[in-house]
């Protein structure tokens, strides 16, 4: 199992343990251990050092990646305010025209 330290809302570690480990763990740093999994089984997304950890929604979110870009409140993830083109062809955000350019 996975487990991210919460400080003030933000994930500064990620341990793998047993539940049990927890029984004589003791930690005297501020914060709580927080259960994660990479499937998003629980707490909707894996953490990672830097995400926020939302106890209102129990949710784990990464950092805004673009200013433009907003949070879907079903699954905590952000995204974009134009839709990716599909294909196999590459693409990267432009934050600067708020539309996917292609990698070339």
């Amino acid at each position: 199992m996975h487990y991210a330290k919460v400080e003030n809302n933000i994930v500064t570690k990620i341990i793998v343990a047993e539940a049990s480990f927890f029984d004589t763990f003791i930690d005297t740093s501020p914060g709580e251990w927080i259960r994660t999994s990479y499937s998003g089984s629980i707490r909707k997304n894996f953490a990672g050092v830097g995400h926020t950890y939302d106890s209102t929604r129990d949710a784990f979110i990464a950092v805004q990646p673009f200013a433009s870009w907003t949070l879907d409140e079903a699954t905590c993830q952000w995204e974009a305010p134009v839709v990716r083109p599909a294909g196999d062809t590459r693409y990267a955000w432009n934050e600067a025209t708020t539309n996917w350019v292609e990698v070339v």
